[in-house]
């Protein structure tokens, strides 16, 4: 009998506390409510949400950057392609100083600086 008049006095205490708990009224309107329930969903749940989305407009920058990178490069190995075709004396320099190649006769010394 003991138990439960405990049980019952525990449930009319639970049943008081959630009376007394009140929703704000802004929930209570439904247009909020929806829109409350979609950015939450939008923000963690969904596929597409826009934690991914700034991930990946971060990676797309990043990758525009690099692009312009590479354009800048290839235009200037064009450039350097187009003075070697043209110039012998830029050639063998080139030859030289980038893979090492000498004269016959010639003796080649390569000084590194530390």
């Amino acid at each position: 009998m003991y138990l439960y008049q405990y049980i019952m006095a525990k449930k009319s205490t639970f049943r008081q506390r959630l009376k007394q708990w009140t929703v704000p009224s802004l929930l209570l309107n439904k247009y909020v409510f929806t829109l409350f329930v979609f950015a939450v969903w939008m923000t963690f749940f969904d596929q597409n949400n826009f934690i991914r989305q700034y991930n990946r407009i971060h990676e797309l920058n990043t990758a525009k950057g690099k692009m312009s990178y590479y354009i800048e490069e290839t235009q200037l190995a064009n450039e350097q392609l187009v003075k070697l075709k043209s110039d012998m004396q830029a050639l063998e320099k080139f030859a030289r100083e980038e893979y090492y190649m000498k004269k016959p006769n010639e003796d080649v010394f390569v000084i590194l600086e530390k």
